[in-house]
């Protein structure tokens, strides 16, 4: 199991860097389009679409690095104040909580990625990007969200994980 959880993370970290090189390539794309648009005077067909939807790859690739990190809100006066086991089965529930939701949406995520692809869809813009192309970053990026939730919920139930990232600073550690 150690080495499954590894692996996520190897992974979860990978996801990280690649949603950095796709906010880095959205700015360059942008600082492109206004070169052309205002100095050139010359029309942008693709950029517009490639930003929003590198950007939104980015955000949905990127988030098992960030659970990764613990860097999703969340409020945690609650489990600053529990005692040790009480934040354990918080921190489970969330987990599967997360779990299910990032479940239901790779799920959701590939029917509408496989529809796209089936259906030949485009869109509706000049550039006529194949939609399953930006489509594909939500079955992937939410399939690797819920792995490392699974992954938490193994570093949880051995004791490998502290629940909750601000619980390291409770008073109530030793209980």
């Amino acid at each position: 199991m150690k080495a499954f959880t590894k692996s996520i993370c190897l992974v979860s970290q990978v996801c990280g860097v690649f949603a950095s090189m796709l906010v880095a390539s959205a700015i360059l794309v942008v600082c492109q389009m206004v070169v052309w648009r205002y100095f050139l005077n010359a029309s942008t067909v693709w950029q517009t679409d490639y930003v929003t939807f590198a950007l939104v790859a980015a955000t949905l690739i990127g988030s098992p690095y960030v659970l990764l990190l613990k860097g999703h809100v969340n409020v945690d006066l609650l489990p600053h104040y529990l005692p040790h086991r009480a934040r354990v089965v918080l921190a489970l529930l969330a987990c599967v909580g997360g779990l299910a939701f990032a479940g239901v949406l790779a799920w959701t995520g590939y029917e509408l990625f496989y529809d796209a692809l089936e259906g030949n869809w485009k869109t509706e813009t000049v550039w006529e990007l194949p939609l399953w192309i930006p489509y594909i970053s939500i079955p992937i990026g939410c399939g690797l969200l819920a792995m490392q939730y699974i992954a938490d919920i193994i570093a949880l139930l051995s004791g490998q994980e502290m629940p909750f990232a601000a619980a390291k600073h409770s008073k109530f550690e030793g209980e």
